[in-house]
């Protein structure tokens, strides 16, 4: 039975935006005033974390010169995220969202004017990128659940999937934007580093000025009184109890530690492959934005849909195809093209597959589910370190033909999965 809403939703009031072929209006979500406020401080965090995202790659390709440091950068984020995550998503569930979004923002604030401080004064070390990617973990661990819950609050669920890609539109679009402007900016001389993460710093707080006119989003006061341990078991129970859900969470797992490292290895792709240096770099960053962008218009009235579980595995095997394709590009050219193919592809199953998760689910559980969706991207941060080395060792490109390879196989897998469950749902319903 669907659980009893927060005293801070507005989607009884949401006008219907659907047609009778299950498509709605692109911007249907942004109609409404609380979400459009979340999805302004989304914009202004995502612009921070997209335009630190090329000055932490290319710091740490300056300090230690290899893939594997590359990777040990994308594994400090990634162990601290699989630790919190879960814990992110029970805070989403029974404390003020609004507070637990102010806090973390203010976290991914102070850390990156720390780097900032540490490269202006020339004291920049390794381990310092390495423990500043961890609180940033920790941030993010907290403030993606709690964002996406609120945004079930906000909306409600007939406008959730369209709210919840246009969430996606406006990281993606930052992605445009953000990493070509710090990657100019590292090369001018009174800015520069320092100055990219300072820039980072000052729109993280802006982020959490925007959060502050958002209503408290507390969780329903009839909801049982349980442990934080108890309430993440029931999580978890939630999941397996819901065959279709727990398919969609393991194989975001998969195909996103798989698959999604291939962003840690841009950097080494621009200068170790092509030659291209950090503006190189910041050109790919920003056609992978914007093929993820044109996707994200393209499904934002499609999510809810009667077609979306086949769009969701096109994407996901896209996804896998495409970094396979960056593997063998023989240019920067056709390197180009397929981070196009991939953002998008990217985009679209990141985004469709949480749109059938939290349609799927009751709105008291998302926080919850979100927080085991995002376990991904720690597998992610994970998987870069090791296979950093691999690349190392056996080189980039055969790295990333095997990464696309794996990805595949798992999209297969999910397919056949898939049309059994729904072999029993349609004998159960006779």
């Amino acid at each position: 039975m669907m659980g009893r809403l927060s005293e801070t939703s507005v989607h009884p009031s949401t006008p219907r935006q659907s047609s009778p072929s299950g498509r709605t209006s692109t911007f249907a979500a942004l109609r409404i005033a609380p979400y459009r406020r979340l999805f302004l401080s989304g914009l202004l965090g995502f612009l921070a974390v997209q335009s630190q995202m090329i000055a932490r790659g290319w710091l740490a390709l300056e300090l230690t010169g290899s893939n594997s440091g590359l990777g040990g950068v994308f594994l400090a984020f990634g162990i601290p995220m699989l630790i919190a995550t879960p814990w992110g998503g029970v805070a989403a569930d029974r404390l003020s969202k609004r507070a637990v979004l102010a806090a973390s923002q203010f976290a991914l604030a102070a850390s990156a004017a720390w780097i900032g401080a540490a490269v202006a004064f020339d004291f920049i070390e390794y381990w310092m990128l390495l423990a500043a990617s961890a609180i940033q973990a920790v941030a993010f661990s907290f403030l993606g659940p709690a964002r996406m819950a609120f945004t079930g609050e906000l909306v409600g669920r007939e406008t959730l999937p369209n709210a919840i890609v246009l969430g996606q539109m406006s990281m993606n679009g930052t992605r445009i934007f953000g990493p070509s402007l710090a990657g100019v900016l590292i090369g001018v001389a009174w800015v520069g580093m320092a100055g990219v993460y300072f820039i980072t710093a000052a729109l993280s707080l802006l982020a959490l000025v925007v959060v502050l006119f958002l209503p408290p989003g507390r969780p329903n006061p009839d909801r049982p009184a349980r442990s934080p341990g108890q309430e993440l078991v029931d999580g978890l129970r939630h999941v397996r109890a819901n065959p279709p859900v727990l398919l969609l969470v393991v194989i975001s797992f998969v195909v996103v530690m798989a698959a999604f490292p291939y962003i840690a290895f841009l950097p080494s792709v621009a200068d170790g492959l092509f030659d291209v240096g950090p503006s190189g770099y910041g050109v790919m960053s920003a056609v992978s934005a914007v093929g993820a962008l044109a996707a994200s218009l393209f499904i934002a009235g499609r999510a809810g849909g009667p077609t979306v579980w086949r769009l969701q595995a096109g994407a996901g095997v896209g996804f896998a195809v495409f970094v396979g394709l960056l593997g063998i590009s023989p240019s920067y050219g056709a390197a180009l093209a397929a981070v196009f193919l991939i953002g998008a592809s990217a985009s679209a199953f990141q985004s469709l597959n949480n749109s059938l998760v939290l349609s799927l689910s009751d709105f008291e559980y998302h926080g919850r589910i979100q927080s085991l969706m995002m376990l991904s991207f720690s597998g992610f941060g994970m998987a870069a370190l090791p296979l950093g080395v691999l690349a190392d060792a056996v080189g980039l490109r055969t790295t990333l033909v095997g990464m696309g390879a794996v990805a595949a196989v798992a999209m297969l897998v999910m397919l056949l999965v898939r049309r059994r469950q729904r072999a029993v749902e349609t004998a159960v319903l006779g």
